[in-house]
């Protein structure tokens, strides 16, 4: 059993590891955060520089970014949280307090003449699936997730 909880009845135990962190809101904390996760994902058996690890550090990025971005209050940060469950599926959620900045459901393509606006499209494009949830006021979580393949005596 995982953290001494019984499973329901019909469940098998499952394993997830958790990896938490607040950042403030700037550029340098959003590619801190890409630099962490990438860490972190190779210390889970998820090697640095494959092709799920350079996935999932584009999906970070881009979702900090947006979080630094469009996220921004004054003297609030952002937060990024990985798990990785044991049958390989990621999910990265990145939390600001910008609740009141609502996303779309389906990434909309920027006009062509935009340097910005493409990257809620490469998280669509890239992610197996992605969402938004509500936290508590003022909280807001944007959500990617994909598998990624876990090595033999993965810990």
């Amino acid at each position: 059993m995982h953290l001494g909880t019984e499973p329901r009845a019909g469940q098998l135990p499952a394993t997830v590891r958790v990896f938490r962190k607040r950042f403030a809101s700037t550029r340098r904390a959003a590619s801190l955060a890409r630099r962490l996760a990438l860490g972190q994902l190779d210390a889970w058996g998820v090697a640095h520089g494959s092709e799920a690890s350079d996935t999932a550090g584009l999906l970070v990025a881009e979702l900090a970014a947006n979080a630094v971005l469009h996220g921004y209050v004054s003297g609030r940060g952002f937060e990024l949280g990985l798990l990785l469950h044991e049958d390989g599926v990621l999910r990265i959620e990145v939390s600001d307090t910008r609740a009141d900045r609502r996303l779309p459901l389906v990434a909309v393509p920027a006009p062509e003449d935009c340097e910005s606006g493409r990257g809620l499209l490469l998280v669509q494009s890239f992610a197996d699936r992605w969402g938004t949830v509500e936290g508590l006021p003022p909280v807001k979580t944007v959500w990617a997730q994909l598998t990624v393949p876990l090595g033999p005596g993965t810990p």
